[in-house]
């Protein structure tokens, strides 16, 4: 099955108002450049994101961020956004903060059709006990706190019940994809795309090399093209630096 589609504009056109995206990417290692952009210009507002982070001031989420298209974002670390800081302390976006190999898990078992699982992490912290700010009022009061989670003894250790996360769409980038929607990442850069791709309803990938059907050998294929709608050839890529540190060289 052919599943290209024209460009990043047509691609976040299906995505309306108020949708829940999986956007793949580990700080600015991997993000979906095109689309992200694409859903700039289009202006598409009241989105909640899943994500690893919020990307930074200038790049990646972020500028979805700064054109206040975001209302929400579930998150493991969003520590170089001070824009994003901003909104979160004056209550103009809520913050869903998960332990990064909960909610790696957690799109996995969404992807997975599991709508529950326990994990040890956060036992004992407010991550179970609840508790932690999600949005705060302008005046930097709470007004809205994580819940208490069930906890179970599991052989004399104590686990959280994290529930499953499932997205209307996942956008994500790949290294090659062919016309049917196989995929491929390179190195780190796959993060936390795969099982996006499987836990969105709708899934778009952008893919800086696409190839006809048979060009990529099956063995290879980080993700197969049943859980992929649409995808298309991506262009000028920037592959943003989060922090570039240098010093200077030795003199011979």
């Amino acid at each position: 099955m052919d599943k290209r589609i024209s460009s990043a504009d047509d691609a976040v056109a299906l995505i309306p108002n108020g949708s829940t995206i999986m956007s793949g990417g580990f700080g600015l290692c991997g993000n979906p450049e095109n689309l992200i952009a694409a859903l700039h210009r289009a202006g598409t507002e009241g989105l909640s994101f899943v994500s690893n982070n919020c990307g930074t001031d200038a790049h990646g989420l972020g500028t979805l961020l700064n054109n206040k298209q975001i209302v929400k974002m579930t998150s493991s670390y969003v520590g170089e956004n001070k824009e994003f800081e901003r909104q979160f302390l004056t209550g103009e976006i809520e913050v869903e903060l998960v332990p990064q190999g909960t909610l790696a898990e957690r799109i996995r078992a969404g992807g997975a059709g599991i709508p529950a699982f326990y994990t040890a992490t956060g036992v004992g912290t407010q991550v179970s006990e609840g508790g932690l700010p999600m949005i705060y009022n302008a005046n930097g009061s709470v007004k809205k706190a994580s819940p208490k989670k069930e906890v179970r003894d599991f052989n004399g250790r104590q686990y959280v019940l994290e529930q499953g996360l499932t997205a209307d769409f996942t956008i994500i980038r790949a290294a090659v994809a062919d016309y049917s929607g196989n995929l491929v990442f390179r190195k780190t850069a796959q993060n936390f795309s795969s099982i996006m791709a499987m836990a969105g309803k709708v899934t778009i990938v952008e893919a800086e090399q696409l190839v006809p059907l048979g060009e990529i050998d099956p063995d290879h294929v980080h993700v197969p093209g049943v859980y992929v709608q649409h995808v298309f050839q991506g262009s000028g890529y920037e592959k943003w630096i989060e922090q570039r540190t240098t010093r200077p060289r030795a003199q011979a």
